[in-house]
């Protein structure tokens, strides 16, 4: 029988902003997300940002400890973020710290999940 981990080391911070301040262009989304990561003291490797035709921006950083992702939903006044790293040097809540000032929101909503 495997012996259970008591110690987590991964986590996902997901997060609703309510009320933000909507950023479309696309090479800053690009620009907050590797900073997202590098201030969670992870590695990012790549970032692909799509924005949609008539609203919208879709964006992800891959990590070497997992991913921080944006979709926006600005005819909803909605931002939805989520943060999942790994390992005992992560700093997710640091990210989520850094992505409130960039946006701005008037209300928040966030889970964490602590997972492994």
């Amino acid at each position: 029988m495997k012996k259970e981990n008591k110690n987590f080391y991964s986590f996902h911070l997901i997060c609703d902003f309510k009320l933000p301040k909507f950023i479309e262009d696309k090479t800053k989304i690009k620009n907050i997300l590797w900073k997202a990561a590098q201030v969670a003291n992870n590695t990012p490797l790549k970032v692909a940002v799509h924005k949609f035709p008539s609203q919208g921006i879709t964006g992800v950083v891959i990590l070497a400890e997992s991913h921080i992702a944006i979709h926006s939903w600005p005819e909803y006044r909605y931002l939805a973020i989520d943060i999942f790293t790994c390992g005992k040097n992560t700093r997710p809540y640091a990210a989520l710290e850094y992505l409130k000032k960039v946006f701005s929101p008037k209300k928040i909503k966030i889970r964490m999940i602590k997972r492994g």
